[in-house]
């Protein structure tokens, strides 16, 4: 068994890993102690929430305040918490913790699911995320606490303060505030709604930003291409989408920037996305599918794969070098791109199709933004959820699950040829 497993890919590994870290925490939730006294939690309900908490997605088919005890919310905030860093950097921060080494294999399946290129430096890089995620968790629980202690029990808003922090800087938008109104009744506050949003920024754009952030003081011209692409098409979406949300739908300037960065895989929301007109959740569809940066607790086809295909698009139509930041883009880089955008497009519309098979009476800008919000490990939903068949919700955890892992990761699963294929010569194919 334990030979077998040795022989499968990285990508085959860390799959599994996801998928039997899922089936535990849907194990863990139904468990009569995780259940509230007098409520009925169907297996396949334990299993999309898992799914949703592992994949950081927050899409919920039943409200985690109203089903879950505190013993059950816990095990719900640990299998964020897992989910955001990662099955295989979890496991590499036990390994150190017991003062055992991780060999090559294993900095192999932490580089390739933290979407990072060297392997030097894997467990140091490690125990810096784990820092990190600890101190930006604990001061948004502080910010956070000073506006929930104002509503609930001292003990009662720690708690509250804990998970919701967590669920941010994870970009997961579980809360436990029951009712399914998540953060609407705090859509008017500015500290929640600016701690937030800060949470999920930095949660967004990945470890190796932040790092390199800290270590190199905001120095712009120090940063690396990554980084100077990461942030700059981050806040442009940012302040794009902002203004497209206010220029379409009836909610404040904060409401609408609260949104904007939400979107972009976290899924809080302080507003009823039901009420809102077909072009919001166009707008709100394009963000969800852009999605996060590499490296990130975010999904989505990642911020870098969004600014790659614009500047591959711009050299074609130009005949000009693809170049930004006095630097070149890498030369498959576009290949790869479009290969993600394109899987991701084939899931998400074959993942709609079904879905309005399934379910008649659901609208097709419901579905798709549904599928979407499934894809992109957002947790947005118009408020069809919990009304999903059992097909459809099976439906959505493939597609959280092919969300997180990755359009390329799921793609790789199923490539068993070793070894050079046989090369043809060149055809001629007439394109555009």
């Amino acid at each position: 068994m334990f030979k077998l497993i040795k022989k499968q890919s990285t990508g085959r590994l860390i799959a599994m890993g996801f998928a039997l870290t899922i089936l535990l925490g849907s194990i863990l939730l139904i468990l009569p102690c995780s259940v509230k006294e007098g409520v009925t939690l169907h297996y396949i309900d334990a299993l999309y929430t898992s799914t949703s908490a592992v994949c950081v997605t927050g899409l919920i088919a039943v409200d985690a305040g109203d089903t879950f005890t505190s013993l059950g919310q816990f095990f719900l905030g640990f299998l964020i918490q897992v989910g955001g860093l990662g099955v295989t950097a979890v496991g590499a921060g036990v390994i150190v913790a017991i003062g055992k080494k991780v060999n090559f294999r294993g900095r192999n399946i932490i580089g390739e699911a933290m979407n990072i290129n060297s392997r030097k430096g894997m467990v140091k890089f490690v125990k810096s995320i784990f820092f990190t995620t600890l101190v930006f968790e604990l001061l948004g629980a502080v910010f956070s606490f000073t506006v929930f202690i104002q509503d609930y029990p001292p003990l009662k808003a720690v708690g509250v303060s804990l998970f919701h922090s967590v669920a941010a800087f994870n970009n997961s938008g579980f809360d436990i505030l029951g009712g399914m109104k998540n953060l609407i009744p705090y859509q008017h506050n500015v500290v929640l709604n600016i701690v937030t949003c800060v949470l999920i920024f930095f949660g967004g754009i990945g470890f190796l930003v932040i790092k390199e952030i800290l270590s190199k003081r905001l120095h712009w011209k120090k940063f690396s291409m990554h980084t100077k692409v990461v942030l700059s098409v981050s806040i442009v979406l940012i302040i794009a989408g902002t203004l497209l949300i206010k220029l379409t739908e009836d909610v404040t300037w904060m409401g609408s920037f609260f949104h904007s960065v939400s979107s972009r895989t976290a899924g809080f929301s302080t507003y009823q996305l039901g009420e809102f007109s077909d072009a919001g959740l166009l707008v709100l569809t394009v963000l969800m599918f852009i999605g996060a940066s590499p490296g990130s607790t975010g999904g989505g086809i990642k911020t870098s794969t969004f600014f790659v295909l614009l500047q591959g698009i711009k050299s074609s139509a130009t005949n000009k070098m693809e170049e930004a930041f006095h630097y070149a883009v890498p030369a498959n880089a576009f290949h790869k791109a479009a290969v993600i955008t394109l899987i991701a497009l084939g899931v998400i519309l074959s993942g709609t199709y079904i879905m309005i098979i399934m379910e008649p009476d659901v609208s097709t800008m419901d579905a798709l933004f549904e599928v979407t919000s499934a894809f992109g490990t957002v947790g947005l939903s118009t408020g069809i959820t919990s009304g999903l068949s059992v097909g459809s919700k099976l439906l959505s955890i493939i597609v959280m699950y092919i969300g997180r892992l990755g359009p390329l990761t799921i793609a790789s699963l199923w490539y068993f040829i070793k070894g050079e294929r046989t090369r043809y010569p060149e055809g001629n194919i007439s394109i555009g």
